[in-house]
């Protein structure tokens, strides 16, 4: 009598072909997130009367099986990230009732079938990430609501009619060969249109302007000529507007200008020419601005600071001239602020006392002394003052800037002594004719002269040598035969293959001006690549006695089985590099740093993490964590050793990526020195019970969870003045009126809706950070309490 069978998120392995056929009135059958290995289960029920079959994130393999088309009532079909191979069976034309097709992240093959244009009740398909190739068929989306054809081998044009079908809503076909022009013609109810990382050529169509409930439009990566249309400033919904690394030309249209909504505009690396039209300093809402890599001229307009919630601006590599405006002082969300590679002159007024990640005013026409304005910028990691007319000494207040790990001050003409900065901090002074080191100054009495020289020749010969060794290594890096240097491939996704280069991985963290952040075991580093994307690096240490590795060929298993992964809030590894002494893994760049800083960071009381950000930062980690605990790798669960704010590393302002996923399989706590909490996380994120049990455990990792939405709740840190936020927040919690007292009044007095949602909240926070492990919440049920909260 069964009728509907879950049994996804387990740990159910081996052959399942044969055991449900006497279900004979089965409909649903849920069989995802397990280890199920094997062909495709078709014997499910002598009636046939399924509806929906899911299977994905398993390990079944071989080809699609073509009896699944008996079913003929089935109206989900869901076989994504499985090991399943060949082409979509022709028989899948009887399926006369399908409404969702998901085949992504598997090795399926050959071309898309014509056939799935005739299967009306078809509103969904999503074949993503798969080998796809051959043209699309110019009917497919004739129902169709949802199309994902993204990172596959598709070639030909886009067929003129397949994207005017008044049913289109999302439509994604990035990374794929496509070329010729974009058609004109398009559903004027699409919310999503993504076409980067192909060959298009040709203008951007005027009719984009017609898309009223367009949101996304991401067009990069293209070979788009021309200028951007006027009409397209009618897309009043627009969020995010990508346009970069195509060969777009004329002036930014003013009209851009009316996109109130939008949030993140990016045109670097095109042909732009002309001023910067004050229109765009009007839209309020607006957050990352990025025009680098083009050919604008004339000045930064002063109402640049009505972008009160700008938090990245690159204006790098343009002809801008005259002064930077006082008034982008007021940009009090900013965190970067590239305008290097310009003429820019004159005073330096005023800067963001909120800059954090970068100050960037190279390759400019300042001149005199070094601004005293810029020892306002205590948060501020990185300076280049570089290629400049600075003269002057270098200011005492560079060195108290507690902040700064690199300083670029080359080729100015600044004179006297360097000030003796601390170790940790890069810092380049070449170019500088009158600029002495401290150890130049003193003067060897007429006895010491002699040994002095003969230091001074062996001196040269050491440099010397070095330089030859320098040399020797450069040019092995760049042959791609330095010792012990082998690059593995963990990604299909032929876009990052292309743009990886795994010498310049090596060549990134020799260099402590790219260290991101350290931790316990492992060091973060940026690297630039070639193609000017930017890469994070993780350098593990072998040196430490936890790491437990029976060979690299093991490390590269786990790495393997770690990027086989596919959730949206874990970051995924890419390739790696492995030498005798340390470990190199890729990934993708998080361009917003780590949860600590976003929310700890010191921004001032105007750039406040608001609800809406906190909540989906909340929601993102808890969907990360289900997804790793109820993992269907070889070895079971993905449990952290260590899940605090500062292994959260973040896309957006509100997309959180879990890090440090794959050191549960490479370290073994017990032969660390002292306790578990050694490796186990941070104090303040380490549940009690760790103490005793010395086991990491999936309900620990609910713990640190707790800890880090309480700290999104107060807006206070883990650790304050000796108390941990937990031990804080659970002495008031029996008191309910002292709840007040603890949530972050910057942000629960903004409404009485987000005051209430975070009271509700910091009960499911309770629950997650209670002391006995038996009583918190496993992630699956977290997921369906917060989501509650959105209702």
């Amino acid at each position: 009598m069964l009728e509907i069978l879950d049994l996804s998120h387990n740990f159910l392995s081996e052959n399942i072909s044969l055991q449900l056929d006497g279900l004979v009135r089965l409909q649903s059958l849920n069989l995802s997130n397990n280890q199920f290995n094997g062909p495709v289960p078709v014997k499910l029920g002598r009636s046939s009367v399924l509806k929906e079959l899911q299977v994905s994130v398993n390990f079944f393999q071989g080809e699609i099986p073509k009896e699944i088309a008996d079913y003929q009532n089935l109206t989900v079909i869901d076989l994504s990230v499985n090991n399943i191979s060949g082409s979509i069976p022709d028989r899948f034309i009887e399926l006369s009732k399908l409404e969702i097709l998901v085949l992504s992240q598997n090795d399926l093959s050959g071309p898309i079938p014509q056939f799935l244009s005739s299967i009306t009740t078809l509103y969904l398909f999503a074949a993503n990430q798969n080998h796809f190739t051959g043209m699309i068929p110019a009917e497919l989306t004739g129902n169709l609501r949802i199309l994902d054809l993204s990172y596959n081998i598709l070639s030909g044009s886009i067929p003129s009619n397949l994207v005017s079908h008044p049913n289109l809503q999302f439509v994604d076909l990035s990374s794929n060969s496509l070329e010729g022009s974009i058609p004109a013609n398009m559903s004027a109810n699409l919310v999503r249109l993504r076409l980067g990382g192909n060959s298009f050529n040709g203008t951007i169509p005027s009719s984009f302007g017609a898309l009223q409930k367009l949101m996304y439009l991401e067009l990069e990566e293209n070979r788009l000529t021309g200028p951007i249309p006027p009409e397209l400033g009618s897309c009043q919904k627009l969020l995010l507007l990508n346009l970069a690394q195509n060969e777009l030309t004329s002036v930014l249209p003013v009209q851009l200008g009316n996109l109130s909504n939008l949030q993140e505009l990016k045109l670097q690396s095109n042909r732009f020419a002309g001023a910067i039209p004050i229109q765009i300093t009007q839209l309020q809402s607006l957050r990352k601005l990025n025009i680098s890599w083009n050919s604008l001229s004339g000045s930064i307009p002063p109402s640049i600071s009505n972008l009160r919630d700008l938090t990245n601006l690159n204006l790098q590599e343009n002809n801008l001239s005259g002064s930077i405006p006082e008034s982008i002082g007021n940009l009090n969300s900013l965190l970067e602020l590239q305008l290097g590679k310009n003429q820019l002159s004159g005073k330096i007024l005023r800067m963001p006392q909120s800059l954090q990640i970068a100050l960037n005013l190279s390759s400019n026409l300042f001149e005199g002394p070094i601004p005293v304005t810029i020892s306002k910028l205590t948060g501020l990691e990185v300076l280049d003052l570089s290629n400049n007319r600075f003269s002057g000494e270098i200011p005492d207040f560079l060195i108290t800037m507690t902040s700064l790990t690199q300083v670029f001050l080359s080729n100015n003409l600044l004179s006297g002594v360097v000030p003796k900065f601390r170790d940790f901090i890069t810092v380049d002074t070449n170019g500088n004719k009158d600029l002495r080191n401290a150890t130049t100054l003193s003067r060897p009495s007429p006895k010491k002269r002699k040994a002095v020289a003969v230091g001074v020749v062996l001196g040269v010969a050491v440099a010397c040598g070095l330089l030859v060794g320098v040399m020797a290594v450069a040019f092995l890096l760049v042959s791609g035969c330095f010792y012990g240097v082998k690059g593995h491939w963990i990604t299909d996704d032929s876009i990052h293959k292309s743009s990886i280069v795994f010498s310049k991985v090596i060549e990134a963290v020799c260099k402590p001006i790219n260290i991101m952040l350290k931790t316990e075991f492992s060091t973060y580093y940026k690297a630039m690549m070639p193609s000017g994307v930017s890469y994070c690096i993780k350098k593990l240490n072998w040196s430490n006695k936890a790491f437990q590795l029976q060979s690299h060929e093991k490390f590269g298993q786990e790495l393997s089985i770690s990027g086989s992964l596919s959730n949206s809030n874990i970051m995924i590894p890419l390739a790696y590099v492995l030498t005798a002494r340390s470990a190199y893994v890729v990934y993708e760049y998080p361009q917003n740093g780590t949860l600590f800083d976003l929310l700890h960071g010191d921004g001032g009381s105007e750039n406040v993490l608001n609800w809406e950000s906190r909540y989906s930062i909340i929601v993102g980690v808890a969907r990360g964590l289900a997804f790793l605990h109820g993992c269907s790798s070889s070895t079971g669960p993905i449990i952290l050793l260590h899940l605090s704010a500062k292994t959260i590393l973040m896309k957006s302002h509100s997309e959180p990526l879990i890090g440090d996923i794959e050191l549960c399989k490479v370290i073994n706590p017990s032969k660390t020195m002292g306790t578990l909490s050694v490796v186990a996380g941070s104090i303040g994120y380490i549940p009690p019970e760790y103490a005793y049990t010395m086991r990491v455990t999936t309900s620990g990792n609910i713990y640190s969870f707790g800890v880090i939405m309480l700290e999104l709740l107060t807006g206070i840190p883990a650790v304050s003045e000796g108390t941990e936020l937990a031990k804080l927040v659970l002495s008031k919690s029996t008191q309910h009126e002292k709840w007040e007292e603890i949530l972050d009044c910057r942000v629960s007095g903004t409404s009485s809706g987000v005051h209430d949602q975070m009271l509700s909240m910091l009960e499911i926070a309770l629950r997650c950070v209670n002391a006995s492990p038996e009583q918190r919440p496993d992630a699956n049920k977290l997921i369906s309490m917060l989501l509650d909260l959105a209702q």
